[in-house]
């Protein structure tokens, strides 16, 4: 199983996961290594959090018994999972989506810490997902003649993904033909180096799509190495750092990045923003029609949004503020005390992009913390 954040495709077919029953289990587990790096503390996390699932699900009123027997078996099997196969290696976050009667046991090792949750429901929970995919849309690419490193995050921090390591001759002194020679050799080793580093990065990327690439190492060498990448990637291409190549640790090259990254950003930020008054819904009660009608092509958040209360159709995943029955089918629905992950959930099922606004946070401060740019 290999540490990565969720892409795109596997977001989308969680959310579209939904049973005519609540017997889904999501477990997020923090595995974070600056507080849980020994096995007795990573032992401490998950016994925290498999006795939190257990207590939600004796809080759960109104369960058929077979709902709760099914529930019961998901949970038994998880907890079987963390605490004898739990897979720590290079992960700082573990999310696990179980329903036995629906034969979905599917654990994720995540590359970013999350907090410790439990959820019960008619589908996963993917809002944690969604945010972790959304903290690794920058990659960092150093190179030089001989040595490459890669990078992926936000400015939230830099985690080293993959060193690229070549066998570059330097230059001797004998001079002539032999000299030409050799320095015709050096020069094919050092573009076949460059050329691995491309070849890994697009690697990445096809794995992992990142937004924006910034290079650092060696301007002669950086330039050369820009007219190799692949167009996607060239697309990519933000700016330049310089930076250590070999030495510099990962929050040096983030230091060294983080103006580009936070410029980039907050340019990001306002443009989406510029753009909701040509075809926008503004604040809660207009962005959560859109949601329902699948018009959403990003959800833009206050990073700190929450706390703001509705309700869900038990059947279809309708949202409002409030209702009765669901104006869509006439099922029941069920109050929620906040709509954050209802609407997430929604707009990763019709694949919007998630804008978590941080510089701009004043723009939405009028309008509850929420908008959204719409496809038509």
């Amino acid at each position: 199983m290999q540490v990565n954040a969720p892409d795109r495709d596997q977001l989308r077919s969680l959310a579209e996961l939904r049973l005519d029953r609540p017997i889904v289990l999501s477990l997020y587990l923090n595995l974070d290594p600056s507080e849980f790096a020994t096995p007795p503390a990573r032992k401490t996390s998950v016994r925290s959090l498999i006795d939190t699932a257990e207590r939600r699900l004796r809080e759960q009123n109104g369960l058929e018994q077979d709902d709760r027997a099914a529930l019961e078996a998901s949970l038994r099997r998880a907890s079987e999972f963390l605490e004898n196969d739990l897979p720590t290696d290079g992960a700082h976050g573990l999310a696990l989506f179980v329903s036995e009667e629906n034969d979905l046991f599917q654990p994720m090792k995540l590359p970013r810490a999350v907090q410790n949750e439990v959820a019960i429901g008619r589908s996963p929970l993917v809002g944690p997902l969604a945010r972790v995919a959304r903290r690794e849309r920058w990659c960092v690419t150093l190179v030089n003649r001989r040595d490459a490193r890669i990078f992926r995050g936000s400015p939230d921090g830099l985690r080293e993904i993959e060193q690229i390591h070549d066998d570059v001759f330097g230059q001797h002194d004998q001079g002539g033909w032999s000299q030409a020679r050799y320095q015709r050799g050096i020069e094919k080793e050092k573009d076949d180096h460059l050329k691995n580093t491309c070849d890994a990065l697009m690697r990445h990327f096809k794995r992992q799509p990142f937004e924006k690439l910034i290079v650092g190492g060696p301007r002669e060498v950086v330039t050369d190495f820009e007219s190799k990448l692949h167009g996607y990637l060239q697309e990519r291409l933000a700016g330049r750092i310089e930076v250590d190549v070999e030495h510099s640790r990962p929050d040096e090259v983030l230091e060294s990045a983080r103006p580009l990254i936070e410029e980039m950003d907050q340019r990001r930020e306002r443009d989406a923003l510029e753009r909701l008054g040509e075809r926008g819904a503004i604040g809660v009660a207009d962005v959560l029609p859109a949601l329902n009608e699948r018009r959403v092509e990003m959800l833009i958040l206050d990073e700190q949004f929450g706390g703001v209360p509705g309700v869900q159709c038990l059947e279809c995943g309708w949202l409002g503020l409030d209702a009765d029955r669901c104006p869509a089918d006439g099922s029941e629905v069920a109050e929620l005390d906040d709509l954050t992950e209802a609407m997430i959930e929604l707009s990763v099922q019709q694949a919007a992009e998630l804008l978590a606004v941080r510089h701009e946070r004043e723009a939405l401060e009028g309008h509850g913390g929420a908008a959204a740019l719409l496809r038509f």
